[in-house]
């Protein structure tokens, strides 16, 4: 294999948005997430929605589930 052209496979810090941290490695130095194993509903048992721009309550608004203000 040639050398040099491999990326450094350093220690990575991972911040997720509900405040878990971990460490693993990856070839960046910081990973910010969304959602990790402690707040999904796979593995929490727990369901939640994670609204992106308002798309939950786009799709409940298109199938009748929320009575629009029109």
């Amino acid at each position: 294999m040639k050398t040099g052209i491999h990326p450094d496979y350093v220690t990575c810090n991972v911040t997720c948005g509900c405040g878990n941290t971990f460490v693993t490695r990856s070839t960046v130095g910081e990973l910010r997430v969304e959602i990790c194993s402690a707040c999904h509903p796979f593995y929490t048992g727990k369901q939640k929605f994670v609204d992106t721009a308002g798309r939950v309550e786009k799709f409940r608004r298109k199938y009748g589930q929320i009575k629009s203000g029109k």
